[in-house]
């Protein structure tokens, strides 16, 4: 066995990137606060080919530094937008036929592994503040709040794990991998 060097990976260029057909997946970031966190959400997206990442609130926008140390050049495939209003950035998806899936930690949540998402369907899936989670008023306004159950001590995933984590399996139950 042997890595793989650049040319064999066959990774797609920029321009092919902006140019195909992308996940039916967005990513909305609810107040994020970390720099490093925003900059791996954009290096995520870029790989399972998510259609648009939101940044809403007092998460920050590229181009910054600490965002790019992460992101590692995804902040130029992957199409963006700011909002000032998480609110207002769902509602505008909610129109536009998105079905918002939270990933927070409620009484009625439900365990990732037991969602099944529709593959003719379009998502939001909203990650939130790092100390804070999801805000409450973004969490009524879901259709599903989705939980990645753990065993240990800790409370929760850092938020680049678990978008990681809830892209992959998404990406995998809607059949969206190429052979």
């Amino acid at each position: 066995m042997r890595k793989l060097n650049m040319e064999e990976l066959n990774r797609l260029s920029v321009e092919e990137f902006k140019g195909v057909g992308k996940s039916p997946i967005v990513v909305v970031l609810d107040n994020v606060r970390s720099l490093n966190n925003v900059g791996s959400a954009f290096r995520t997206a870029d790989a399972f080919l998510v259609e648009k990442i939101y940044l809403c609130g007092i998460t920050g926008t590229p181009p910054h530094k600490d965002i790019q140390k992460t992101a590692l050049g995804a902040t130029e495939s992957v199409d963006w937008e700011y909002s000032d209003s998480t609110t207002n950035t769902i509602q505008k998806l909610k129109e536009n036929g998105y079905i918002i899936c939270s990933l927070e930690q409620v009484d009625q949540s439900i365990m990732l592994h037991e969602f099944q998402p529709n593959p003719d369907s379009k998502y939001a899936l909203v990650f939130g503040n790092e100390v804070f989670g999801v805000e409450d008023e973004i969490i009524e306004l879901s259709d599903h709040v989705i939980e990645i159950p753990q065993l240990g001590t800790k409370h929760s995933l850092n938020i680049s794990v678990t978008m990681g984590i809830s892209i992959w399996d998404f990406v995998v139950k809607m059949k969206i991998l190429k052979k």
